[in-house]
């Protein structure tokens, strides 16, 4: 056997314990650095995704909470009807820039296919959410208005409940480059009349990827 077919053999048969040492030591999935959800059950098996929040994200969140006030019984109306919820402050906690109204319209949607709520729009934390309400009320002044149709006072209804809540981001390393952030959102159902929470509910989304990849 001649010096070039012998190291010819000798490449092939290093190759191949390189191969195999290779296929050893990879244990569960690769993402490649690609951001992933984080599975409870099985860390990393998920499909990838980006490390901030997205529409899957708010429609977990807002299902999650919908599911759990619906269960709580905290919605059933004693001798039947609809409460009325009135939306407070939901404080965005997280270093992105991200629209609360997209998971607090998730939320209003399903709990009024519930049957089990209505939604004022003339009440909210900082304002009004829809100003008409009142605009409307200012055509009492003018003679241009039939008054007969023009809303007339004490027909607004109160708000029995409110819904407040926190969007809260935490980061921790998980090394070789790689990070994992936790979503915490959370909410809480009030009695406006009594000031007591009749329900809260937590729901968390986990991530992990590169911490080279932007979350926001």
């Amino acid at each position: 056997m001649n010096i070039t077919k012998k190291i010819s053999n000798h490449l092939i048969v290093v190759g191949s314990a390189m191969i195999l040492l290779t296929g050893c030591a990879s244990t569960g999935p690769s993402y490649g650095g690609k951001a992933h959800y984080i599975n409870e059950d099985k860390a990393g098996t998920s499909t990838p995704t980006t490390l901030g929040l997205d529409y899957k994200d708010f429609r977990k969140a807002s299902m999650d909470a919908v599911q759990s006030m619906l269960k709580s019984g905290a919605l059933n109306k004693r001798g039947g009807g609809r409460y009325v919820l009135a939306i407070s402050d939901i404080i965005n906690d997280t270093t992105q820039r991200i629209d609360v109204d997209q998971l607090v319209k998730s939320i209003r949607i399903a709990l009024l296919q519930s049957g089990k709520v209505v939604v004022t729009t003339a009440v909210r934390a900082g304002g009004p959410e829809d100003k008409m309400s009142f605009s409307a009320r200012q055509l009492r002044k003018s003679s241009e208005f039939n008054q007969k149709t023009v809303a007339k006072k004490g027909q607004m209804i109160a708000p029995d409940f409110s819904l407040s809540g926190k969007i809260i981001e935490r980061k921790s390393s998980l090394g070789d480059g790689q990070v994992k952030v936790d979503y915490y959102f959370q909410l809480t159902l009030t009695d406006i009349k009594t000031g007591l929470a009749y329900w809260e509910g937590e729901t968390v989304v986990q991530k992990a990827g590169s911490n080279k990849s932007v979350s926001w």
